[in-house]
């Protein structure tokens, strides 16, 4: 079975699943649509505090790659400099050997 067929087939079952419930809920259907209601509310509520809460996650992980790239690129200046001093020492102890 296809991965598109599959979820057609669990759309339908959890339509199907959901009509059956409302059907036979023990309880009417104006309270029904008002919880209905008050979970669809809800759950945007949720998806708007979980779409802040990763954004503010992804602007303090930006920030900190930024500290270490900053950190990584000052560490192989220092690297780059110590290596050059390093060089021209040995090349002025190779000419005074010379």
């Amino acid at each position: 079975m296809s991965a598109k067929n599959y979820w057609f087939a669990f759309g339908v079952g959890v339509a199907a699943g959901a009509t059956v419930a409302l059907l036979y809920a023990p309880q009417t259907g104006v309270k029904t649509r008002k919880q209905l209601r008050n979970g669809v509310e809800n759950a945007g509520d949720y998806l708007e505090e979980a779409g802040d809460y990763l954004k503010e996650q992804a602007e303090r992980f930006t920030t900190e790659a930024q500290k270490a790239a900053k950190r990584t690129r000052q560490q192989m200046e220092y690297a780059v400099d110590k290596a050059g001093d390093a060089v021209s020492g040995a090349v002025k102890s190779a000419k005074s050997l010379v």
